[in-house]
């Protein structure tokens, strides 16, 4: 992979020139230091890459030359991550992680035991924050699509309200709890298929309360175990995450 990736706005036609955001002509000139005729991939985030030349390095307008530009295939499946808040920065974390490992959605989501609550101004500013960690992970790892970051949503409402799924899952530390092989197992025999679509709740620290998980059960989900340890929320975010896409690409 190249050594320079830069993302841009998707172009309205195909572009024989690009011309970088002021932010991202710092970051490409000033931070990495590309001089002009070095090769840099430019991208939408939408899974559209231009292979270019950087031709002119302003720091603030940096122009770069499209050689050729691709198309890059998704994953054939889509994984939502919906993540209860945790304390510190540790969701800034979680988004890069699964941005690295290919979430197509982040949800950030107040639960009963969530000891962060955002409101107005503060919401805005961390989702943008959050946004743009996602965008950097996916510079940094070659992930040709950004992952949408949601506003914040009530745990409780989005289990209610989560449609559209092939299939529903949230860690769980209660007795029951199985194993993401057997319910992969299940809804392939059922459906002759691999899910396409997943969502997998991770709950804060101390978990979803049993209140939540009763919601959740009540509303398909399936509570499964993340093994015999007790993870951090954003330890486990990334394990659950990754069990998932190993799984479904393996299926």
């Amino acid at each position: 992979m190249p050594d320079f990736r830069v993302f841009c706005a998707p172009p309205s036609t195909e572009p024989v020139n690009i011309t970088l955001s002021p932010e991202e002509s710092h970051h490409l000139v000033a931070v990495n230091r590309a001089k002009p005729g070095d090769t840099v991939v430019a991208f939408d985030g939408h899974g559209s890459e231009w292979i270019c030349e950087l031709v002119t390095d302003h720091k603030s307008a940096a122009i770069l030359m499209v050689r050729f530009g691709q198309k890059i295939a998704p994953l054939p499946f889509e994984i939502t991550l919906g993540q209860a808040l945790p304390k510190g920065s540790f969701m800034d974390s979680i988004v890069r992680k699964a941005t690295e490992i290919g979430a197509t959605c982040i949800l950030p989501l107040e639960s009963e035991r969530t000891q962060v609550h955002l409101d107005g101004n503060r919401q805005e500013k961390k989702i943008e924050k959050w946004q743009t960690a996602a965008l950097e992970a996916a510079k940094q790892c070659g992930n040709p699509f950004v992952p949408e970051v949601l506003p914040i949503q009530s745990a409780i409402s989005f289990m209610e309200s989560a449609k559209g799924y092939d299939l529903k899952l949230i860690a769980s530390l209660q007795p029951g709890a199985r194993s993401l092989k057997s319910v992969l197992n299940d809804f392939s025999t059922a459906q002759n298929r691999a899910p396409k679509k997943v969502l997998w709740l991770v709950g804060p620290e101390g978990d979803f309360t049993p209140a939540e998980m009763s919601t959740s059960r009540s509303f398909g989900f399936e509570p499964v175990t993340l093994g015999p340890l007790v993870l951090r929320c954003e330890t486990a975010a990334v394990y659950a995450l990754s069990i998932l896409s190993y799984e479904l690409q393996n299926a």
